[in-house]
């Protein structure tokens, strides 16, 4: 038999040419489905359908709570829009003298390689999304027709480890500008890290999370939020965390004959529903949740365009992040971050990139909640 013990590794180097014997450990037909005889692969999968529903739930209750409450703000900044900041802290009353002449001039809250790196995410992520879900649901008409435009699977699969490439690339990139950062602040990684306005989370997002449900709910104020919030700071550690996963077990199916020299043959089958399913939550949370705190939410619909340009006006910072505003204040650095706005023409630019962007996104969403509700195989 060609599968046999002997002669199954010559087997599978007929289409890998480095298949060793761990490498053909493989299971070519296993299927999460049967817990009896692959216990690995069936709880794998439904852990990692259980994160899926759970980071969802959890999510998607919060919008709901999140978009009453977005709709009123809507409404209120609305009828105030020819004053100076109207809804700021009674403790920033103070500074109207200062807002006066800040006034037309908006906040410098993105540097230039955030802002590139950002591009380079929405590319890869579009990419990757478009490429990644044809193959997970190949067997459904859309993504036929989806893989046909690109140039069949072959092409699309190039595409995917292009884009991967770029992944990897604003990845390191990163991870570099961290690096030069907190060499630039002279000070330990600790402090760096865990500092009170650093993109890992503290006891203080946990107390404004609280706050903000509250705020939701019409039990307390507002809270005063910094130079991050809680959300932002969720999103951030979903694609670090995602560029990993996501990235290794690509890597696993990318080069599979290698990593079996110290991984068993069956990782093969776990990375896959890993791969998929992160994939999967990925593609999803990005487009609904992330799409709604950044851009849909009342307030800021239809785009909020301050991660393309990295400016935001003056009035609409002190109102959303009064906290920083205030640190920026007292350490008399506000009006070294004023900048005067991108030319319209350059910022109309930018939305249109996005838009195409959020387009993109939101007809994928559509199509993935088709394929799992009418066509999950």
């Amino acid at each position: 038999s060609t599968l046999s013990r002997g002669n199954i590794v010559a087997t599978c180097a007929k289409c890998h040419p480095g298949s060793h014997r761990r490498f053909a450990g493989y299971l070519t037909h296993a299927t999460h489905h049967d817990r009896a005889k692959y216990p690995i692969l069936y709880y794998t999968f439904w852990f990692m359908s259980l994160l899926l529903i759970g980071v969802f739930g959890f999510f998607g209750i919060h919008t709901l709570l999140w978009l009453p409450r977005s709709f009123r703000e809507r409404r209120k900044r609305k009828a105030h829009k020819e004053q100076v900041a109207p809804w700021v802290h009674k403790e920033l009353e103070e500074q109207k003298e200062l807002i006066a002449r800040a006034k037309g001039r908006q906040v410098m809250r993105f540097d230039r390689l955030s802002r590139q790196l950002h591009f380079l995410v929405i590319i890869s992520f579009l990419g990757l999304a478009l490429t990644g879900m044809t193959l997970k649901f190949s067997y459904l008409g859309w993504a036929q027709s989806l893989t046909h435009m690109l140039g069949g699977f072959e092409s699309a699969g190039f595409i995917h480890r292009f884009c991967a490439l770029i992944t990897f690339f604003y990845f390191g990139a990163h991870l570099f500008d961290v690096y030069r950062k907190k060499r630039r602040a002279k000070t330990s990684w600790i402090k760096y890290l865990f500092g009170p306005e650093s993109m890992v989370p503290n006891r203080n997002d946990v107390r404004e999370f609280t706050a903000s449900v509250k705020w939701y709910l019409g039990l307390g104020p507002r809270p005063e939020y910094g130079h991050w919030t809680y959300w932002e700071k969720f999103d951030y550690l979903a694609v670090f965390w995602g560029v990993a996963i996501i990235g290794f077990t690509g890597l696993v199916l990318w080069f599979p004959e290698f990593f079996t020299h110290f991984l068993p043959g069956w990782s093969i089958n776990v990375a896959t529903i890993i791969h998929s399913d992160e994939a999967l939550l990925a593609t999803g949370f990005i487009f609904t949740i992330h799409f709604f705190n950044t851009h849909f939410r009342p307030e800021k619909f239809p785009m909020d365009p301050v991660i393309f340009t990295g400016q935001i006006p003056i009035e609409e910072f002190i109102a959303e992040r009064p906290r920083e505003y205030r640190q920026m204040v007292e350490a008399g650095e506000l009006e070294k971050n004023l900048v005067d706005p991108m030319p319209p023409v350059v910022v109309r630019t930018m939305k249109i990139f996005g838009g195409i962007a959020l387009t993109i996104g939101l007809i994928l969403v559509v199509l993935i909640i088709y394929a799992e509700v009418f066509g999950y195989r």
